[in-house]
């Protein structure tokens, strides 16, 4: 049994990772700077978590692993390092943590949780019993990560600091490729070669499943040298699995169907699935999923069933309750092309509704780069608050998101600088049969939390 230390154990890619190994019998530490909710679960788990960065906290374990946001200068980096104790980030430890199984990486800037999701639910309907590392709870399987006993390990393949490039793929699916993280890739050029090196890291006779409906992907498979088994997805008529006749069902997900243009997958000519999850990048995610499992021959019938039973993941289009007839959901959303595209499946959803959305900015680098794309992300909400700027592992900037807000041509925008300002005004101005959907990658999830309590406890909007 070998002990493996944590910093940073209570985020989501690291508490993924430590569940897996403590899961396996190994002995698992960590801290953190918060005591949150999932440094909460590992501790009740029996994970030894410690609140708060100290040299005490290495006790001798045999390899540290670190958040990309944990420098050089941490307390417990130095402590490990003077002890000469092995100091990893993700990208180093992935190829120990997924040996000996066949890996099913889902790459791409957006849709990759979902799809992670959707795809570990579906194998272990499938009685394959996947081990997988999902960036979120995944409502069906009622956590993140698990170690199972099968051949397979899907993985999240994040983008963020190269930590795809610790993977080597037996099946790569790239959802799409656009611009992301200009803290870690300055350049669209740079992002898009980080991509191309992944495919590269593709084994031999792996497969690459790729949606031929999206630019930065199309690029890719353009200057694709590698010799891979490619399989494309989408609306397009070229793709091998076509999405078609998809319609939207009011409040209840989507319904569509997959033509099969390829006899190199097991499927039939024509298959059809009802989604729970709304949106047409819903339909491309399924369609992802889907062909994983025939490329790993899944019963067919068994994995459009897993697929039509997915109800989601945590704060991803995260319904999280109703009160006094508002709906009040939570999305990860920070890219604008996540936005527009999750606001005009909630407009799909809920044809007739006022749509409310509150957007947390997440960091000024992302703020900035993608600010004319931002500006053009609100047209199918009625109302837009806009707080301040996250700004996560950037140092803090006189840099404001007002900037943004003034930009826009929205009829009902609102810049509110605090969180709480936010509930204030939104008590006031929310109505029976109102939808608000808050996007954010930071700490704003929580408006939604407290109101909904709020209008359970108060009953009425207007006070």
């Amino acid at each position: 049994m070998a002990h493996y230390h944590f910093i940073g154990i209570g985020g989501t890619g690291l508490s993924a990772i430590a569940r897996v190994l403590f899961e396996r019998g190994e002995m698992v530490s960590g801290s953190d700077i918060t005591n949150s909710q999932i440094a909460k679960e590992l501790k009740e788990l029996g994970m030894d978590i410690q609140i708060g960065h100290k040299k005490n906290n290495i006790k001798n374990p045999d390899i540290v692993i670190r958040s990309s946001a944990i420098g050089d200068t941490n307390p417990e980096v130095i402590a490990a390092r003077n002890k000469n104790i092995p100091v990893l980030k993700r990208r180093d430890f992935l190829g120990q943590l997924t040996k000996n199984q066949k890996v099913i990486a889902i790459s791409g800037t957006h849709g990759k949780t979902t799809t992670t999701a959707m795809t570990s639910w579906m194998l272990y309907e499938c009685e394959f019993d996947p081990s997988y590392v999902i960036g979120s709870i995944s409502k069906n399987l009622g956590r993140n990560a698990s170690a199972g006993d099968g051949d397979y390990f899907v993985i999240e393949a994040d983008e963020y600091d190269n930590m795809f490039l610790g993977l080597l793929p037996d099946i790569l699916v790239i959802t799409n490729i656009e611009h992301d993280h200009p803290d870690c890739f300055p350049t669209e050029k740079d992002y898009l070669s980080a991509f191309h090196q992944l495919t590269k890291r593709i084994i031999p006779g792996g497969y690459l499943i790729a949606c031929a409906d999206n630019a930065g992907v199309k690029n890719l498979l353009n200057t694709l040298a590698e010799k891979v088994e490619v399989i494309t997805y989408g609306s397009s008529k070229h793709a091998d699995l076509q999405i078609i006749a998809l319609n939207h069902i009011t409040g209840k997900g989507i319904r569509f169907k997959i033509r099969n243009n390829t006899n190199r997958l097991d499927l039939p000519e024509k298959v059809e699935i009802s989604l729970m999850v709304p949106g047409n990048h819903n339909a491309c995610n399924a369609t992802a999923a889907l062909a994983i499992g025939a490329i790993l021959k899944a019963e067919t019938s068994k994995a459009i069933n897993a697929l039509s039973s997915f109800t989601g993941t945590g704060r991803r289009f995260d319904i999280i309750g109703n009160a006094n007839g508002i709906t009040f959901i939570d999305d990860y959303g920070h890219h604008p092309t996540e936005i527009k595209t999750t606001l005009t499946a909630t407009r799909n959803q809920y044809p007739d509704k006022n749509i409310w959305a509150v957007w947390q900015p997440h960091t000024y680098s992302r703020t900035q780069e993608l600010f004319d794309a931002f500006v053009n992300s609100f047209s199918e909400c009625d109302h837009i608050i806009v707080t301040e700027i996250y700004r996560s592992r950037e140092p803090q900037q006189a840099y404001s998101s007002k900037i943004l807000v003034n930009a826009l041509s929205h009829p009902d925008k609102h810049y509110i600088k605090t969180l709480s300002e936010t509930e204030r005004y939104l008590k006031k101005n929310l109505s029976c049969g109102d939808i608000l959907i808050i996007f954010s990658a930071g700490d704003a999830n929580r408006i939604s939390k407290n109101l909904l309590n709020w209008f359970n406890t108060n009953g009425s909007s207007h006070d």
